[in-house]
Formats: C-alpha cells, structure tokens, sequence
C-alpha cells in the first residue's frame, strides 16, 4: 500500500509539473511586445501644483515603463466643457484615461459606461461605488486630512511658540484659511487643519474665504491680504496659486505672519513666512493601475490600499500622504521631531482627527449637525473626504 500510495504521488507531481510546463510554453501571454496607450486630462498645466503632481506620477510611468507605453495628455481643460478631452482620448485608443480634477467626475462615469473596455480612473471623487457601478470605473485619493493635521500641528507649534516669548496673547491666535469651493474636500481639510492647531493651542479660531475657483491668483492674494488685516498669524490655502504665499511674505502688517502651504514648497516664493505644506502623492495609485491594465490584471488588485469596490485610498501609511520641507529657520524648536510623532500616530490608530468638544453644523442643511465629542471617523467608506460641517463657534466661514 506504502509503494502504490508514493508511485500515486509521484504521477500527481509529474503530471501537475507537465501541465505547468505546457501552461507556460503554450499558453501564458507574452507581453514582451505589448504597447498600451494611457491618457490625462488636467485642469492646469505644470505651472500648477496641483497638476504638477499629477505629472510627476505621469513621468514616473514613463520611466518605469519606456516605450512600452504611449502617453497623451490633455492640459487647461476646463471641469464644465471636457467632454471633448474624454472623447479625443478614447478616439486615440487610450487603454486606460485618468481624469484628474474633480469636476470631471459626472462626465468620467459616463464615458466609462459607454466604453466598457477603456479603464476611466477618477481622482478624488468616490462615484465609482455609486449606482450604477461600472467594472471598468475607478476612484482613487490620498486620505489628506492627515496631512493636513500634521500640517495644523506645526502652525500651533509656532503659535504657541509666539505666545510663550510674548509676541502675541492667546487671544490672537487666528487663522485664516484661502479656500477653493465649500466642497466637503475643501471643508474637510480645514477641519483637519484647524484641529490641528488646536491640539496645541486650544484658543485658536479661524476664519475660511472661498474663492469659488481653483486658480485664481488675484483673488487668493486679495483673500490672504484680508485675512491678514483682520488679524490673522497663520493662513493656510486648499487653492493652487502661490498668491497666498506672495500675499504673507509682502505684507505690510505690522503683525506676525506665517504661511502653510498645499502642493507646493512655497520657501522660494515666502523664505520668511513659508512654515510647510502637505500633498498627496498620485504616484503609487497611477503606477500600479497602469502596471495592471498592462498586464491585464483587476486594478484593485494591484493597488495597495484601502479598497472599497473600485475606490482605493490610502494615507501616510502607504506614503499616499506627505508632509512637504518645513522650514528649518521659522518653524518652532521641536517641529521636525513632532512631525514624527504625529505622523507615526495617525498610522498607528492613536489619533482620531475628527473628535473633541464641537458641534458641526452643515453648511447646506442647518438642521444637520453633528456630535464631534463622538468621533468621525474620515474616508471610512471611500477615498473621497466626506466630513461636510462647519464648527461652530470656533470657524467662520466668509463666501
């Protein structure tokens, strides 16, 4: 029995082994060959943070792919008339097409419908696990709150740093904050930042201005220069201009004045008042979603991340997130090293941004409110931000 047993294991391994020697003479794809096409579409050009990150992911498919991919991108297309941008893509036989503004979002879906075997990756919306759902749509952003709580933290650090030289009293603690939309991106982020701030100095409030546009320079610097006269030490911006920074580092106040940034190291625009900044990095997402159509694979699959359906996000703990150069000079003692802190923090779970003694209030629907003292917990349920209140009491927002 001992020799049929081990003569019927011996047969099962050298028949397997043959099998797997055919699957890969005969039947495996070679790819060596192979030539995808991947298309962008952008809201700016690289003369915008925003979009110069996104091109940064874009040249990291290049090198890491060379020839093996044809690259076409489409630059300065507006979120209200790119239509055109999608279908000129697809035209051009675009294996895969990222869209990367949010207000591309309607038209991205949609496109993906009609298309069933082009791969549309969206960022930062969270539609894809939206009825109806396509195999073929995606969704992809970096959890940025917690950038921008890392971020907050290092504008309270300075604050506090004020206050115990006596340079300023608690009670100029303000921030101002240049905001694009009332977007739950855009309010979220403040959020974060805010709370932030106040996990070092409690008395902090803040005022938000809304620019009602992505790039608008003079309107950011006229916003900051406001925010700056009505008191404010810190300003931080969800827009992508250097007009704040120009705004801080020019300015004629005869009060402190620091600025966060987003995006973008501003040290070469405001070297006296830049502190830091935070980004997401699309690089991770793009590579591998490229690297899976290439090889025919499920990008979800491919991608390391928090998944839900075909919406992927991911923060500091899949370097999705990162904190940009601080300044060394105008930040406050200790700052590289709380940075460190909190960062390791938010990867371990320690912290929860979205918690503390406040109540929410939405800013579209006044009877929707919420608890803060409770938690909430962000991008639980997709990539894309969802915290959409404003705290009262402590945030006032001017449109």
């Amino acid at each position: 029995m001992k020799k049929i047993y081990l003569i019927t294991i011996l047969t099962s391994i050298f028949v397997i082994t043959v099998i797997v020697g055919i699957y890969n003479i005969f039947l495996k794809k070679d790819f060596t060959n192979r030539q995808i096409k991947v298309g962008f579409i952008y809201v700016g050009d690289d003369s915008t943070s925003y979009t110069g990150n996104f091109i940064k992911a874009q040249k990291a498919v290049e090198n890491a792919f060379g020839d093996k991919v044809k690259i076409y991108a489409k630059y300065n297309i507006q979120e209200s008339n790119c239509t055109d941008a999608f279908q000129d893509l697809i035209d051009k036989k675009c294996n895969i097409i990222f869209s990367t503004s949010y207000g591309y979002g309607k038209n991205a879906k949609e496109f993906a419908g009609r298309y069933p075997n082009i791969q549309i990756c969206q960022a930062t919306c969270s539609n894809a696990i939206e009825q109806p759902i396509y195999k073929n749509y995606h969704t992809f952003m970096g959890h940025i709150y917690e950038g921008r709580y890392v971020c907050g933290v290092v504008a309270g650090l300075k604050l506090k740093e004020l206050i115990d030289d006596g340079k300023i009293t608690s009670e100029q603690a303000k921030i101002g904050y240049v905001g694009a939309f009332p977007y739950a991106e855009v309010i979220s982020g403040f959020t974060a930042f805010f709370l932030g701030v106040r996990s070092v100095v409690p008395q902090a409030i803040m005022t938000v201005k809304y620019t009602n546009s992505w790039t608008d320079y003079v309107l950011e610097k006229k916003c900051t220069e406001e925010l700056i006269n009505a008191g404010c030490i810190i300003i931080s911006q969800h827009s992508d201009t250097t007009g704040p920074a120009v705004a801080c580092e020019k300015t004629e106040s005869n009060h402190f004045v620091y600025l966060v940034s987003y995006n973008q190291n501003m040290a070469d625009v405001a070297p006296t008042t830049y502190l830091t900044g935070s980004k997401i990095n699309w690089t991770p997402y793009i590579l591998s979603a490229v690297n899976a159509v290439f090889y025919e694979k499920r990008i979800e699959e491919n991608v390391n991340a928090n998944i839900n359906g075909n919406d992927a996000g991911a923060g500091f703990d899949k370097d999705w997130v990162q904190i940009l150069e601080f300044n060394k000079i105008e930040a406050a003692k200790g700052t590289q090293e709380k940075i460190e802190e909190t960062i390791k923090a938010l990867q371990q779970k320690k912290i929860q941004v979205f918690k503390g003694n406040y109540i929410g209030i939405n800013p579209f629907d006044a009877s929707d409110t919420i608890d803060l003292s409770k938690g909430y917990i962000e991008n639980a349920k997709s990539s894309a931000p969802c915290f959409c209140y404003i705290l009262k009491d402590v945030i006032t927002e001017e449109k």
